[in-house]
């Protein structure tokens, strides 16, 4: 499933514009990976309580595609369950590498659909991602953080 090029565009360039979720989340550290190959770089907190992810924010700088990807990504994610945060993140991950078809569940991340002709760009799409599951893999490994 893809969304209308003209629909995609316009999400895309909304959430670059006007990223949402964004700054440090106290309490979390943060998780930062950069994409040298095109001077990409995200930061990644996420707050897991509970086995819901009960914030997530990013901050970062790059392209239109890194950025709107990571907005569209604590948009989607926050307050889901851990575990749906991860089979979303396995949908989007098989969608922009061009492994399986989008579906309605991704909602708004179809608009990102058409990286995955862009071999290139594919990178900028999973970057926050990338550093969500470390972000998610920290939050269940922290001393003293009861298991989720």
């Amino acid at each position: 499933m893809q969304l209308p090029e003209t629909v995609a565009k316009q999400i895309i360039a909304d959430h670059q514009r006007r990223p949402r979720h964004t700054g440090p989340l106290g309490g979390v550290d943060g998780v930062t990976l950069d994409n040298p190959g095109c001077g990409d770089r995200v930061t990644v907190w996420a707050d897991v309580q509970g086995g819901r992810v009960a914030g997530l924010t990013f901050s970062g700088q790059g392209c239109a595609i890194s950025q709107s990807s990571a907005s569209l990504m604590t948009v989607a994610l926050t307050g889901q369950s851990v575990e749906n945060a991860h089979a979303l993140a396995g949908q989007f991950r098989a969608m922009v590498m061009g492994e399986a078809e989008g579906t309605a569940e991704l909602g708004d991340l179809l608009a990102l659909a058409g990286v995955s002709r862009l071999h290139a760009r594919r990178k900028c799409a999973l970057l926050a991602w990338r550093a969500l599951e470390q972000a998610l893999a920290s939050q269940h490994a922290a001393p003293g953080r009861p298991a989720d």
